[in-house]
Order: structure tokens, then C-alpha cells, then sequence
């Protein structure tokens, strides 16, 4: 009997539910291995063999198919979208098998839309014995899965900065994500969450009326994935800041929220057609934001993402509207992580003058 060994990107803990499911697909005729954790490796591998203007994102996955075709990967899935990233899966496929010698089967998954049936027929071949209830309750098991690790996510995003103990709620969703790996079925899954959520809520937080919120907008991966932007995130918190972003998975992939006629009733007045990627849910969160009261946003995105630089002048007719200010990312496998840290704790002394009036 063919084994089959799975692997796919990293991009935030999103591994854990995907494996979760992937294992259920597959079942006795296979396995799935993970890429190992991305390091300063896994990018330096993606970008000596990717092509040098390629987006970023092309190039930590690139780094990540290499490393797990070393651990013994035979089957790899790539997701595709809206952008260029519906045409990584063909470059990557061509790159690791002509000129990287690697011999495998490879898969694209849209990462929007929906593609149930198209999944389904896919681990079928690799698995006969595979039945529709059994890959719907797999399915239904990675949605509450996803659901619980965003809502996990977005409770400490909001509050970590506030913490009366250093590492308190990290330590609390790190013996969440243990427990959530085991859970096998949606009521175990939501009893975890219930608790965690209890746990997070009972540690000591010190958060101000006015607290400074900062909304953070841009790229899909760069936003998930923190290695690919220096964990942005957490280093903003550690100046006392209440983080909120609203592209996660569970978003992305099955919020009704996530379709192009409410981002762009969110956006009116600033794009009236759809700019394509996640370009127009920048500008209509970037409007949420501003209208929402927040004090500045972040926009992330890789170095030559169209969609996100053709967002970029809305964002700022937003900015001066609203008077809302933006500081604009651009990360590739060069980007110094120290210009991050600096261009963001200047951003922060601006926005704490101006909040307590110093700013004109």
C-alpha cells in the first residue's frame, strides 16, 4: 500500500487545524508532516530559489516545501487566491521538480470560494476508503477548530499589552493549543474553548478607558504569518496598545462578513469596484477604523503586492479624512527588522502626542 506523506506552508497556527484534518482524509494510507517551524533558514532556502522579484509570501513557502521535501514530504498542497498567489502553486511545482530534483505530487487548494467536492476528490484518490460523512465531520472538527484558536487569538491581541504579568496569557494559550492538537470532536473542542476563555478573562489587566487602539490592515499572509513581519503585533503591544485585526482564517475562509458587497458598502465613498486581493478590505477596514474612533493603523504588505499598493492612496485619502494616521509596511526577505522596530516605536510617540494634545 502507497504511503502518502503530506505537508503544505506555515502560515500562523493554522497547521494545527489543517493537519488535524488532512490526518482524518488520509487516514491508514498516509501521514502528514509538518514543515519544520519557520526559521531564518526556511527563508534564506525560499529566496535562493525563487525568483528575486516574486512576492515575499512566494518565498517563505518556498523555503517551506524545501524543508519538509526533506523530512520525507511525497504530496504537497499550496492554497491558491485572487492575486499572484493563484499562480504560485504552477512556479513552485516547476522549481522544486526541474530544478531542485525533488519528486512529488502537488495540489493547489483555493483559499476562497470554496472547494469542498474538489478536496474531497482529492484525498479520495488517496484514500478509497474515504466517505462524505466522514470528511464533513473532519471539516465541521477544523471549523470549530479554527473558530476557537481566533477567538483565543483575538482576546489576547486586545489585551496582552495590558497584562499585570509578563507571559500570563501566552502561557495560558500555549496550554490551549496543547489541548486542541488531541481534541477529536467539536464538543471537546468547545469545552476547551469555554475554559480558556475563562482562564484568559481571570488574569489581572490594566487597561485605560482611553487606551491607544491601533487597527492593523494589509496582505493576507503578512498579516497571519508574524515571522513574516517581525511580530509586529507583539512588539506594538509592548508599548500598552490595544492591537485589532480583522483578517484571520475564520474570516477569510466562512465569515459572511468577507464578501465584496459588504467590504464595499464598509469602503463607500473610497472604492466603488473591487480592487482585488485583499486590496478593498484594506480600505474598508481602514474606514471601520477611522470611524470607530481608533488612534492610527498599520498596513502591512509584501514588497510589490499590486493590489495592496493600489490600495495604498485610498488608505490615505482615508488618513487625511478622518485624520486618522497610517505608517505602510513593506516586507521582503531583506527587510531589516530593526528599521521595523524603530519606524514603529516612532510611530507610537507620535500618535501618544497627539492623543494627549502635544501634536498639532
Amino acid at each position: 500500500m502507497e504511503q502518502y506523506k503530506i505537508s503544505f506552508p506555515h502560515i500562523g497556527k493554522n497547521h494545527i487545524p489543517v493537519k488535524k484534518v488532512m490526518e482524518t482524509l488520509v487516514g491508514e494510507y498516509g501521514e502528514v508532516i509538518l514543515a519544520p517551524p519557520i526559521t531564518k533558514r526556511t527563508i534564506e532556502l525560499g529566496a535562493k530559489h525563487s525568483p528575486e522579484f516574486v512576492c515575499v509570501p512566494f518565498k517563505y513557502t518556498m523555503g517551506n516545501f524545501i524543508e519538509a521535501l526533506e523530512a520525507g514530504a511525497n504530496v504537497l498542497f499550496q492554497i491558491g487566491g485572487d492575486c499572484r498567489l493563484g499562480f504560485y502553486s504552477e512556479v513552485q511545482e516547476e522549481i522544486l521538480r526541474e530544478d531542485l530534483g525533488f519528486n512529488f505530487t502537488f495540489h493547489m487548494l483555493k483559499i476562497t470560494g470554496g472547494n469542498a467536492k474538489g478536496v474531497y476528490d482529492c484525498f479520495k484518490d488517496m484514500n478509497p476508503k474515504l466517505t462524505m460523512p466522514k470528511a464533513a465531520a473532519a471539516l465541521a472538527l477544523c471549523v470549530r477548530t479554527i473558530y476557537a484558536m481566533d477567538g483565543v487569538e483575538r482576546y489576547i491581541r486586545e489585551n496582552i499589552g495590558f497584562e499585570l504579568e509578563d507571559g500570563a496569557l501566552e502561557a495560558i494559550e500555549k496550554e490551549f493549543l496543547k489541548e486542541i492538537e488531541k481534541a477529536d470532536s467539536v464538543l471537546q473542542i468547545g469545552g476547551i474553548y469555554k475554559r480558556t476563555m475563562k482562564k484568559l478573562e481571570a488574569v489581572p489587566i490594566n487597561k485605560p478607558a482611553d487606551a491607544i487602539k491601533i487597527g492593523v490592515v494589509g496582505e493576507l499572509y503578512v498579516l497571519m504569518e508574524p515571522f513574516s513581519n517581525y511580530f509586529i503585533e507583539k512588539e506594538l503591544a509592548k508599548f500598552g496598545v490595544q492591537v485589532t485585526r480583522f483578517i484571520t482564517a475564520s474570516y477569510l475562509i466562512f465569515s459572511p462578513q468577507h464578501n465584496v458587497k459588504k467590504i464595499l458598502s464598509q469602503a463607500e465613498g473610497y472604492c466603488e469596484y473591487e480592487i482585488g486581493a485583499d486590496g478593498t478590505d484594506s480600505v474598508g477596514k481602514s474606514v471601520v477604523f477611522a470611524k470607530e474612533g481608533y488612534d492610527g493603523i498599520l498596513h502591512l504588505k509584501p514588497f510589490g503586492c499590486t493590489p495592496e499598493i493600489n490600495s495604498i492612496p485610498i488608505v490615505q485619502r482615508v488618513s487625511e479624512d478622518y485624520e486618522i494616521p497610517v505608517l505602510y509596511f513593506s516586507f521582503d526577505s531583506q527587510t531589516s527588522e530593526t528599521g521595523v522596530k524603530t519606524r514603529l516605536e516612532a510611530f507610537y510617540d507620535m500618535i501618544q502626542m497627539k492623543k494627549g494634545g502635544k501634536l498639532v
